[in-house]
């Protein structure tokens, strides 16, 4: 490519080589340069230096009188057609340092307009491959079918999950799905109403789709189908309404009151008239001749009998209104019809009249005019929700608390909300046309350049697929990193190949932070683990050395000096036999606690019944002293530490063993069953409860309900079992009252079948 000219300034030809946009120059001498972006898009079709084959012949031809325009000292602006895409153009064309710079700006690209256009109006649009998989959804797509966009990649219409009926209730196939028929007939299927289970708002909903397959070049096989739906809910429900009404005014006035008669040639009123009699009450002796007129509304009468006699004079039908009296003495509005019966000569034989209710037809009349009110105000609502609907999509992009543009195939940014400038520093339009990797996503956190082909929004640009990066870096206008996270979407054109891509980007420098500090609290509680374990050890060595002179020398004072002494210097020697043995067993129960989870054996599967097994012959002791009895019903088998269970179970039936009822004999039944992914051991005793304020307390360290000398124990044994059982990833919670027994609840890992 050539330089600009030197004659535009070092400083201004740097410029113009720099920018994203095409320029070329033109000469004095009509030699031709061009910038780089200019030779890139020549090059893509394959035109040498000739910059007249970027644009239409009669494009052409425009710019050629700009360009003498231009020579003359004008500036001018051209709207033009670009041979490799279907966005406008506007070219510059002006006159620069003796020659003619001309400035070509490209639209936006048109899939992405009508992409937009689209979410405004609120239209879905899937892109499906000939097996009918879903392949990229717009924005509108996940609210109307009420999936997220990675629910729907991937799915094709054959999926069981998918509801869908016909507007009268049967079901919709897959395979008749308009977008399978378009894929297989190669034909446009337009208008197809189908309805569709919506899961947030567990409702039907009704589309509107048409599928518009695309097809290989020369054949009628598809190669992908382009479904468009419109949820049109609300006009659907309000046509089922129109027709229940409708339905319901045509059987009011089916079922509206109608009195059939019948007079002779000459108008007399004969009797029997049933249905006369059965209205307005007259007998036949009232109503015979011309009596029926005192039924008629004294101020009708007279238009009523004119044109009776002029039917009956004219021998024409009888058509009349006025108001009847009904039995019950209320007047109603009717419609008055007769027409003559004829015999075969032409004479007239009869007349035969029907008297109609009007009442219930204006009604009816009314009703709809109120529908037809109604419909159209809701129709002008929807027309407004629909402006307001427009109006939010064109403001959603401005008002987005995350970061978001888009780029052209290039990389280059083609749009930026303001909160994508503010997390990085720059104004919109520093951002618009300019390289997004260039700019922002350049080096590393730790300093190291970026390379291109490393940037996952440049690989997802490259094969159109969706990344979704965890932690990273872009580079702030001030020169600083700041953390990010990003999803990068592609945008694809007609062909289905990448056209782009957006980029939604957070800030997570409050989540790096949080993660310090989690970081840190770990490295505490690890401090704090180890503390615990130099604890146990020194309790373990250092505390029980003493511990065992005092009990050796205590014991050999009593053996020694046994009678020697007073009887109080005896009750002293045992009281301090007694506490060290109650010292002992308190270290013995505080290391056990501290040792629960500490080593790294793997859990492994237990059967229940050989844990009961090993508990019972723990507790056998205590069952034969005390009379107790012991049962399990416990068929599963569980995730966990073999020696960490039996103590569990040990402790849990020694507890309803020991706390028994002074009346009745101790019985202990544990029982398993299955909840979902755990196992859930009940262990029930008969003993003297726990009053429910104690629920709680039971389960911590040194607790205790009852005084040593009526039950023993240092108050370990239930905060050793919580702790096994949390270690196991369980719970475990009591059901207890006084007197009423005790029932131990708690949770553990089932284990996987073998």
């Amino acid at each position: 490519m050539n330089d600009l000219p030197a004659a535009a300034g070092a400083d201004a030809g740097a410029l113009l080589a720099a920018l994203p946009d095409p320029v070329a120059w033109l000469g004095p001498d009509g030699a031709w340069t061009v910038n780089a972006a200019a030779a890139a898009r020549l090059d893509r079709l394959d035109a040498g230096q000739d910059w007249q084959a970027l644009f239409s012949d009669d494009s052409v031809a425009r710019l050629r009188r700009a360009v003498q325009d231009a020579q003359a000292g004008q500036t001018t602006r051209v709207t033009v057609k670009i041979v490799d895409t279907a966005a406008p153009g506007l070219v510059t064309v002006a006159p620069s340092g003796g020659g003619v710079l001309l400035h070509l700006h490209v639209a936006r690209d048109p899939l992405e307009v009508a992409l937009e256009l689209m979410d405004g109006l609120h239209l879905g649009l899937t892109v499906q491959s000939p097996d009918s998989r879903i392949l990229m959804v717009n924005g509108a797509a996940p609210d109307i079918l009420g999936l997220s966009a990675g629910q729907l990649t991937g799915r094709d219409s054959l999926d069981p999950r998918w509801q869908a009926i016909h507007p009268d209730g049967r079901p919709f196939p897959g395979d008749t799905h308009p977008s399978r028929v378009a894929l297989r007939t190669g034909q446009v299927v337009r208008d197809v109403p189908m309805g569709i289970f919506h899961p947030p708002s567990e409702t039907w909903r009704w589309l509107q789709v048409t599928a518009i397959p695309r097809l290989v070049a020369g054949t009628n096989e598809a190669k992908q189908v382009t479904t468009v739906f419109a949820d049109v809910t609300d006009r659907y429900v309000l046509q089922r309404e129109m027709q229940r009404s409708e339905q319901r005014f045509r059987s009011l006035v089916e079922a509206t009151s109608q009195i059939v008669w019948d007079a002779h040639p000459d108008g007399h009123f004969p009797p029997p008239q049933p249905g006369w009699e059965a209205f307005t009450g007259q007998t036949p002796g009232e109503y015979g001749g011309a009596g029926w007129l005192d039924a008629v509304h004294p101020d009708d009468r007279p238009s009523t009998l004119r044109d009776w006699r002029r039917a009956v004079q004219t021998e024409q039908h009888y058509l009349t209104e006025h108001r009847l009296r009904r039995a019950d003495g209320t007047y109603v509005p009717m419609q008055a019809r007769a027409v003559a019966v004829r015999d075969e000569n032409g004479a007239i034989r009869e007349w035969v009249g029907i008297h109609t209710d009007m009442s219930a037809v204006r009604d009816a009349q009314q009703a709809l005019i109120d529908l037809n009110a109604d419909l159209e105000r809701r129709v002008q609502e929807r027309t407004l929700a629909l402006a307001d609907l427009t109006r939010f999509s064109t403001l959603l992009l401005t008002a987005a608390g995350e970061g978001i543009f888009g780029l052209n195939p290039d990389g280059v940014t083609t749009f930026a909300n303001p909160a994508a400038a503010r997390m990085l520093g720059y104004s919109v339009e520093r951002m618009i046309g300019a390289s997004q990797h260039d700019l922002v996503h350049h080096h590393h956190a730790d300093g190291r350049p970026y390379e291109l082909r490393e940037c996952p929004i440049h690989q997802t640009l490259q094969d159109g697929q969706t990344r979704r990066v965890e932690q990273d870096v872009m580079w702030h206008a001030q020169g600083h990193a700041v953390p990010v996270a990003y999803v990068v979407t592609p945008t694809h054109d007609e062909n289905g190949q990448p056209s782009g891509a957006v980029v939604m980007v957070q800030d997570i420098t409050e989540r790096e932070r949080a993660q310090e500090q989690l970081r840190e609290l770990i490295e505490n509680l690890e401090r704090s683990n180890q503390d615990l374990e130099q604890f146990a050890y020194v309790a373990s060595h250092d505390l029980q050395e003493p511990l065992r002179t005092i009990g050796s020398y205590t014991e050999l004072l009593a053996r020694r000096y046994q009678g020697q002494l007073d009887p109080r210097a005896d009750q002293y020697l045992h009281y301090m036999q007694d506490a060290v043995m109650r010292m002992r067993s308190l270290i013995q129960d505080l290391l056990g606690f501290a040792r629960v989870g500490r080593h790294d054996t793997l859990l492994e599967r237990v059967p229940l019944d050989d844990l009961l097994r090993a508990a019972a012959q723990n507790v056998r002791g205590t069952l034969d002293d005390g009379g107790g009895t012991l049962d399990w019903r416990t068929p599963h088998a569980v995730l966990g530490q073999p020696s960490l269970l039996i103590q569990l179970i040990t402790n849990l039936i020694s507890n309803g063993l020991k706390f028994r009822a002074q009346d009745r004999p101790a019985h202990v039944q544990v029982t398993s069953h299955l909840e979902g992914e755990f196992v859930r051991v009940t262990v029930q005793d008969n003993g003297i409860g726990i009053a429910p304020e104690y629920h709680a307390r039971v389960f911590d360290i040194f607790q205790r309900l009852h005084r040593r000398e009526q039950y023993a124990g240092n108050g370990m044994g239930l905060a050793i079992c919580r702790k096994i059982v949390e270690f196991h990833g369980g719970r475990i919670w009591l059901e207890s009252a006084p007197a009423q027994g005790s029932t131990f609840h708690l949770t553990l890992p089932v284990a996987p079948s073998q």
